[in-house]
């Protein structure tokens, strides 16, 4: 999980930038109102919508924002209706590159995504081409400061949980599929307070990327991520700390 684990450590470092940029505002708002449209409402019946709330509070989203996304989901309110879509292909290396986002135009999306492979040493691919080289996980980061390692770990093993890394400044969770909603309740029933918590796709085996091609394989995860209809992009590249480093003080 390493590659997947140090791209999330970078995508948090810079997400204070996005937070400033309102970016990060739109993308959550996005999935807020697609959760509540999909499985209702109420956070506490639908796990998608309040890991998204979760996303929010953290992200410093004022209430009132919130509420509206949902009202917007559940047709209490008027608003745009979006679409889930996934784009898969290649990036520089050979690494392999999925894309989740929310639109409300798909021919606008997959030509600008396409066109964002292109630019940056990549292409996209048919459906299916690279979906078979992950597996969906379950993700819950848990502040450092907030609880202690040992505690934690029995907690989230009990729960069902497959493994615990350091990421950062925060401790990461990993879960099976089917375990998420119970290990990441196990959490909240203990107090400890989640910073994120997500459904994710993890390579299965990972390409190592140096030099001239590490830059341009992260120069694509930026894009990609930058792009206003992306929600998530996973990818299979595993590029050493220092490499990580050097691209998020550049």
């Amino acid at each position: 999980m390493s590659g997947h684990s140090k791209w999330h450590s970078i995508r948090h470092k810079k997400a204070a930038v996005d937070a400033k940029r309102g970016k990060i505002f739109t993308k959550l708002i996005k999935e807020i109102s697609v959760a509540a449209r999909l499985g209702g409402g109420d956070p506490d019946a639908n796990p998608r919508l309040r890991a998204a709330v979760q996303a929010a509070k953290a992200a410093n989203m004022p209430q009132d924002n919130i509420k509206r996304a949902i009202q917007k989901g559940t047709g209490e309110l008027p608003g745009q209706s979006y679409e889930e879509v996934t784009y898969e292909g290649y990036g520089p290396g050979g690494v392999a590159v999925f894309v989740e986002a929310l639109t409300d135009n798909r021919n606008r999306t997959v030509a600008e995504i396409r066109r964002l492979f292109s630019k940056h040493g990549g292409s996209l691919g048919e459906a299916g081409s690279v979906q078979w080289m992950f597996e969906r996980k379950g993700y819950i980061g848990v502040a450092k400061d907030a609880v202690e390692e040992e505690r934690l770990l029995e907690i989230v093993l009990e729960a069902g949980a497959e493994d615990l890394e350091s990421d950062g400044d925060l401790f990461a969770v990993y879960t099976p599929f089917e375990s998420f909603d119970a290990v990441r309740d196990a959490v909240e029933k203990a107090g400890i307070p989640i910073e994120e918590s997500s459904l994710i796709m993890i390579p299965h085996t990972e390409i190592k990327v140096e030099g001239k091609t590490a830059s341009q394989v992260l120069g694509l995860m930026e894009a990609l991520e930058d792009h206003d209809d992306v929600q998530h992009v996973y990818s299979n590249f595993d590029i050493d700390r220092e490499a990580l480093e050097s691209f998020v003080s550049s």
